[in-house]
């Protein structure tokens, strides 16, 4: 068993993710540095080298229980030893490679949860283009600054687009084990900046935590992740009020593409869009 209970924060990108590690932060039991981090991919990459490594294989050869338990005892004494600078009972970590990871996580921690953000897709594909705009003389990682915005959105949604890859991976979430799924709850990004105080008391009930007394006029601000990661297209600034970000525009012809094709996405989260829809 890990020495503390597991909360991976993950989701769509431009979808909260930055502001709920913040406002996790504000509770007395939980430790929420907020910023991406590399624990999940390191586990993978962990996962990766030892399956590779023959001296390995051949004592699970010899005695594969024995074996397999080392591996076990070893990836949660990783993950202990990760967040051996808190006494806090709760720690979160943010990666958007945990949605992919969930059995896993929960084989660390059979108490682990999972909070994943999402947001309108058409908001988002238009914050990432209105960043886009600020920022225009520096390129996407993925070498997007020449699409134009249809295309650039489209490549975002793509399969292994920044806002496709994981948005297929919570379409193919509803395949897992339901007592699985009950360990996934779903932050609506518009429903916490309209209900902030209603969304994070239902969290932390959730989370099987008293309520924190949030000063919503005076949230703790850290200092933010870096943004060059991704050459500054995908801001991650907090802010020591709850600010809305305003509507952004989007083509109509974009927006409704977005909506054919992803219904399944707005039949789950945002059902009132469908009745909108041509």
């Amino acid at each position: 068993m890990l020495d503390k209970q597991l909360i991976c924060v993950t989701g769509l990108p431009r979808a909260g993710s930055t502001l709920l590690c913040q406002l996790l932060g504000t509770h007395p039991k939980i430790y929420s540095p907020g910023h991406s981090s590399p624990l999940c991919p390191t586990l993978n990459q962990l996962r990766h080298n030892l399956s590779d490594n023959e001296f390995l294989l051949a004592q699970l050869d010899n005695n594969f229980d024995l074996v397999y338990q080392r591996l076990l005892n070893a990836f949660r004494g990783f993950v202990n030893g990760w967040f051996a600078e808190t006494d806090q009972p709760t720690v979160t970590d943010k990666n958007r490679g945990w949605l992919m990871q969930l059995d896993m996580a929960h084989m660390l921690d059979p108490n682990c949860r999972m909070l994943v953000c999402v947001r309108e897709l058409g908001q988002i594909v238009g914050s990432i283009e209105a960043r886009h705009q600020k920022t225009l003389l520096l390129d996407f990682p993925d070498h997007l600054a020449s699409h134009s915005s249809y295309s650039r959105a489209d490549k975002l949604l793509g399969n292994d687009g920044v806002i496709g890859g994981p948005l297929r991976t919570i379409e193919a979430m509803q395949d897992i084990p339901k007592k699985m799924q009950q360990r996934v709850f779903y932050i609506i990004f518009e429903h916490l900046m309209q209900e902030p105080a209603a969304v994070m008391k239902e969290v932390f009930s959730w989370l099987n935590v008293e309520p924190a007394q949030i000063n919503w006029k005076h949230l703790p601000v850290k200092p933010h992740e870096s943004d060059s990661y991704y050459r500054f297209k995908y801001s991650h600034a907090t802010h020591a009020s709850l600010q809305p970000p305003a509507r952004h525009r989007i083509s109509s012809r974009i927006q409704q593409e977005i909506i054919k094709q992803f219904g399944w996405f707005y039949k789950t989260f945002y059902p009132a869009a469908l009745n909108n829809t041509p």
